[in-house]
């Protein structure tokens, strides 16, 4: 049994039976449908078809990171089990939720003074921050200090790919990602955008793709190019998509043939309201280790 807990936010967009079965912790951040607060509790209390059909049926979203005392009284809980404590958290490139969470692990670190309580920036999201953590739980269990985690995870985060695509510009449009004038010309002609995570942690666009069927084959041609090991790649990857699965198990299905050594089953999880609030429906996100992100 590991002398320290394993820590994030529900963010990594894991389901809540994979969270539990790797025994990780997670705080769940507030989102707002229509002003009414819910929580990001892994679609435990609302599940992601009614969250989605939610906002295409035109509820305002709104999220909110965990202000610093959320953050202190969700490690203080953690702590009253009697254990060290990793946090990895959301990339400081998309949210202040980093800053939060610091601020509070500075605090418990005082008022406990006897215990180890490290905090990382994932430089990661969604699934591909999920993918981080489940790695970080391989190494936990196979009987690695709370140091030596901490270590790895500092010096191959970097080495985490996340690529997106998009086929409804719509809540691009809405949140200003994307102007009213660019959407209503890349509805016309069926573009998807491409974006990927950068060395910082941002969020960039990389290609405008014309199709749905030609951006499910490009992501994959990304991972070929960047994956570990090329096609003899043998970790794991995860993807995620907001209710779009058959779009995702379009790319699981080329992933499957372009990489026949992958380890175990390659999984499919819903992007949760705190991630699925900007990106609305019609997103697909792949995640998989590979060569270092250099921009």
């Amino acid at each position: 049994m590991a002398d320290f807990i394993l820590s994030c936010c529900a963010t990594a967009d894991l389901a809540k039976s994979h969270m539990d079965s790797r025994s990780i912790s997670y705080a769940s951040p507030p989102y707002f449908l229509d002003g009414k607060e819910y929580r990001d509790d892994l679609f435990q209390s609302m599940a992601a078809s009614d969250f989605y059909q939610a906002m295409v049926d035109g509820a305002d979203t709104k999220t909110s990171q965990p202000n610093m005392e959320e953050f202190l009284q969700y490690f203080e809980k953690l702590l009253e089990q009697g254990k060290d404590i990793l946090h990895i958290s959301l990339s400081s490139g998309l949210s202040g939720t980093f800053n939060s969470a610091t601020n509070a692990v500075n605090i418990a670190r005082e008022r406990h003074p006897d215990r180890k309580i490290y905090i990382i920036d994932s430089l990661a999201a969604s699934s591909g921050y999920g993918l981080l953590m489940d790695k970080a739980a391989d190494l936990r269990d196979e009987g690695k200090t709370i140091e030596e985690v901490r270590d790895w995870v500092e010096e191959n985060k970097l080495n985490l790919h996340h690529w997106f695509f998009t086929s409804d510009l719509t809540f691009f449009i809405k949140g200003g990602r994307v102007s009213k004038t660019a959407g209503f010309v890349g509805g016309l002609l069926g573009i998807c955008p491409l974006l990927n995570v950068s060395n910082e942690g941002r969020l960039i666009p990389r290609e405008k793709i014309r199709s749905k069927k030609k951006v499910i084959r490009t992501i994959v041609e990304k991972m070929k190019e960047n994956a570990e090991g090329g096609l003899e790649y043998s970790e794991r990857c995860f993807l995620c998509n907001s209710a779009c699965k058959e779009d995702a198990e379009a790319v699981v299905a080329l992933v499957k043939e372009a990489f026949p050594n992958i380890r175990g089953d390659i999984i499919i999880n819903d992007i949760g309201p705190s991630i699925g609030s900007h990106t609305g429906p019609g997103t697909v996100a792949l995640f998989f280790w590979g060569k270092k992100r250099e921009d």
